[in-house]
């Protein structure tokens, strides 16, 4: 009688152990209005996920602390005022982005190339707002190259992220020592309409693209796709953009951190999920034919990067992508671009099996992301450290 309890334990344990890590986890397939169009035909593999979470992970108690250490409660906000922005140093490269926060402006911004000598002073200010809307794929050679002179003025950096033509920059951000509470960082939450599309050929101003989706349990109103910044200069980029209808929610690089790969979320899983498709699809299309793909692509990547970058997304964010694609999708194509690649789409930690499986689709099946490095799609356990491997699933002690 106990042997039998004692077995019947024992596989419940097993049972239970090989949910944990996935073993029952089908292999996902791309689902299409007319059913599946593409499946794997690898083995099933362990989600990396489940293992990913609970690895110890020291950097974000290691930017509470330094957050800590700064004594500040409340952010410190400046004005907006004149400001320089950046633009790309060839004249054939045009970013919209450019024009965007010029048009934001009161006609008194300095456009330089980089490296072209900064104003000693701007509006009776010797420190002011340094825009820097170069390309994402173009952010690591500006900053190997800057000059002695922009190096010194590097606090005063204002980056972009989110959406198609900001991405994810992050990755090279880091590389440089450059994400930090002190470090402005802007998530973009309005247009960036292309270059003549207003009347006289100047540029279209930028649009609020953030939607109310309500209101909480205390009555205070929800939001999402707002713009959201942090750093030295979050209030002048801020002023400069309420003071054109545009909500912008300030706050500390930890809090902005989650908003912005928040929008990374959206912006990858909403352009691949949709990109795919033999059809044209936009990112309407995607919330209402395909919100399963959509959500089952956002957890596993949501679960990533709690593993891979210690950043847990704020509660309810599922609801506040697909109010976006919702509200703001309809006729916003999805489109996957072979620059933005590495800045939009392979930027995720972790396995990202699922992910990795519509990238190759759409580059082997669909003739997409033919100039992108993308990687392939991870086999049974293939990625996780070999000392998990052998530590974990060893009987003889041995790691």
């Amino acid at each position: 009688m106990y042997g039998c309890a004692k077995m019947a334990a024992l596989a419940a344990a097993a049972i239970l152990m090989a949910s944990a890590v996935g073993a029952f986890q089908a292999a996902p397939a791309v689902r299409g209005r007319r059913g599946i169009i593409s499946t794997s035909t690898s083995a099933p593999s362990a989600s990396s996920s489940a293992l990913a979470a609970t690895w110890s992970n020291g950097q974000a108690i290691q930017e509470y602390k330094d957050f800590l250490a700064t004594g500040k409660s409340e952010l410190e906000k400046e004005d907006d005022g004149p400001s320089v922005i950046v633009k790309c140093a060839d004249p054939s490269n045009v970013n919209p982005l450019t024009d965007a926060i010029n048009a934001l402006g009161s006609g008194d911004d300095v456009i330089l190339k980089p490296n072209e000598p900064l104003p000693p002073s701007l509006g009776g200010r010797e420190s002011y707002p340094i825009y820097i809307t170069v390309p994402p794929f173009e952010l690591k050679g500006f900053i190997q190259n800057l000059s002695d002179e922009w190096k010194a003025r590097a606090e005063d950096f204002v980056f972009f992220s989110g959406g198609k033509i900001c991405g994810v920059v992050e990755p090279t951000l880091r590389e440089f020592g450059m994400c930090r509470d002190a470090m402005t960082q802007v998530v973009v939450g309005f247009s960036t309409p292309p270059p003549g599309s207003g009347l006289g050929g100047v540029a279209k101003k930028p649009e609020c693209l953030a939607c109310n989706i309500g209101a909480d349990a205390q009555g205070d109103e929800k939001w999402a796709g707002e713009s959201q910044a942090c750093g030295k200069w979050n209030g002048a980029l801020a002023s400069r953009l309420e003071g054109n209808g545009i909500r912008c929610k300030s706050g500390f690089y930890r809090e902005w951190r989650r908003a912005m790969w928040e929008r990374a979320l959206y912006d990858a899983v909403w352009n691949l999920v949709g990109g795919v498709r033999e059809e044209p699809t936009d990112h309407w299309d995607v919330a209402a034919y395909y919100d399963m793909e959509a959500s089952d692509m956002m957890w596993e990547l949501a679960n990533g990067l709690r593993g891979g970058l210690a950043v847990t997304l704020i509660y309810g964010f599922e609801d506040r992508l697909f109010s976006i694609a919702e509200m703001r999708g309809k006729d916003e194509p999805c489109e996957l671009s072979d620059a933005m690649f590495d800045h939009q789409i392979n930027i995720f930690p972790g396995q990202c099996k699922m992910l990795k499986e519509y990238c190759n689709y759409a580059k082997d099946e669909r003739g997409l992301l033919q100039t992108a490095n993308v990687p392939p799609v991870p086999t049974q356990l293939s990625e996780l450290p070999s000392p998990v491997r052998q530590g974990n699933l060893r009987a003889d002690g041995v790691i």
